[in-house]
């Protein structure tokens, strides 16, 4: 059975009461569940990720500063979310959540995390509506407790993964695959094992012909034994922070692709959802859905 971690703490209302980017994380559990795809108990409700292992990937004077709400205004308005106690413990809800999927994927195959994919947050500061970088926190706990394994990090979200490429420029153990808009967010881009740079206005074949030419070279080359996929969706032509020009037919396919592969080659895979910012909301519920729809077709 397919798992998926979710929280009521996911569905956090910023201060403001804005509540876009946040209620995707409301209604997309309830879509899964009234259209079929998955029944409640697929879900598991993560706990905060203890403060030990979130400072195997994150410093101590960061995380002091995000459990006393410290940080200065400049910080704040690097992550890009008013600064909260209820901000801090999402993230840790989600950072656990994520490491959870990668056990179950361990056993089952693949699991999934409703939010997650957190980029952009670097060991000693968050950016880009990132706290924690919850796949790298995650990724740091199965190299502690796997000698042997080998973590293959794939991010498809439309901007680069510059916290994740930080903080595992020196790590062997690791490779970090970040297909993005070039001109896309961040200006200044950091340096991932294998970035790529993709133009203004993309669409699908030429998205899918690049991922299904570089991806099985990776897999060749770097065997790895455990995939994170973040799944972001703001790759689409409707995305409000997004340049390229997908459809969500070639959406469902990037995921597709990346699914089969890992089921394929017996590699165990967590997804994490990552961005999506389309002006309809129906346009990220469903283009997110796919992942998840993908996900039980192929494993399950």
């Amino acid at each position: 059975m397919l798992k998926i971690a979710w929280s009521e703490t996911y569905k956090y209302a910023l201060p403001d009461g804005h509540r876009f980017p946040m209620i995707k994380y409301e209604l997309l559990p309830e879509q899964l569940i009234y259209e079929g795809t998955v029944k409640e108990d697929a879900f598991f409700n993560p706990t905060p990720l203890s403060d030990d292992l979130i400072l195997l990937t994150h410093s101590e004077t960061y995380l002091s500063k995000l459990n006393h709400q410290l940080l200065t205004a400049k910080e704040v308005r690097n992550i890009g979310f008013p600064m909260t106690p209820q901000l801090v413990l999402r993230g840790k809800h989600i950072a656990h959540g994520t490491y959870l999927c990668a056990q179950h994927a361990m056993t089952h195959g693949i699991a999934m995390n409703i939010a997650g994919g957190t980029h952009h947050s670097f060991a000693d500061r968050g950016e880009g509506f990132c706290v924690f970088n919850d796949v790298a926190i995650a990724t740091n706990i199965l190299l502690k407790d796997h000698p042997n394994i080998k973590v293959l990090i794939v991010d498809l979200d439309v901007h680069q993964g510059n916290g994740t490429a930080r903080i595992f420029e020196e790590q062997p153990r690791v490779f970090t695959f970040s297909m993005h808009g070039e001109r896309n967010y961040p200006t200044r881009k950091e340096r991932s094992s294998l970035d790529i740079g993709l133009p203004d206005g993309c669409d699908d074949a030429s998205y899918l012909k690049t991922l299904e030419e570089v991806l099985p070279h990776i897999l060749d080359t770097f065997e790895p034994n455990f995939i994170f996929y973040l799944s972001g969706v703001d790759v689409l032509q409707t995305d409000k922070l997004g340049r390229l020009a997908l459809t969500k037919q070639g959406c469902k396919a990037r995921d597709k692709y990346v699914i089969e592969t890992a089921k394929r080659q017996q590699i165990p895979i967590a997804i994490s959802m990552a961005g999506g910012y389309s002006e309809k909301l129906s346009d990220i519920i469903d283009a997110h859905a796919n992942t998840f729809r993908l996900a039980q077709e192929v494993f399950f």
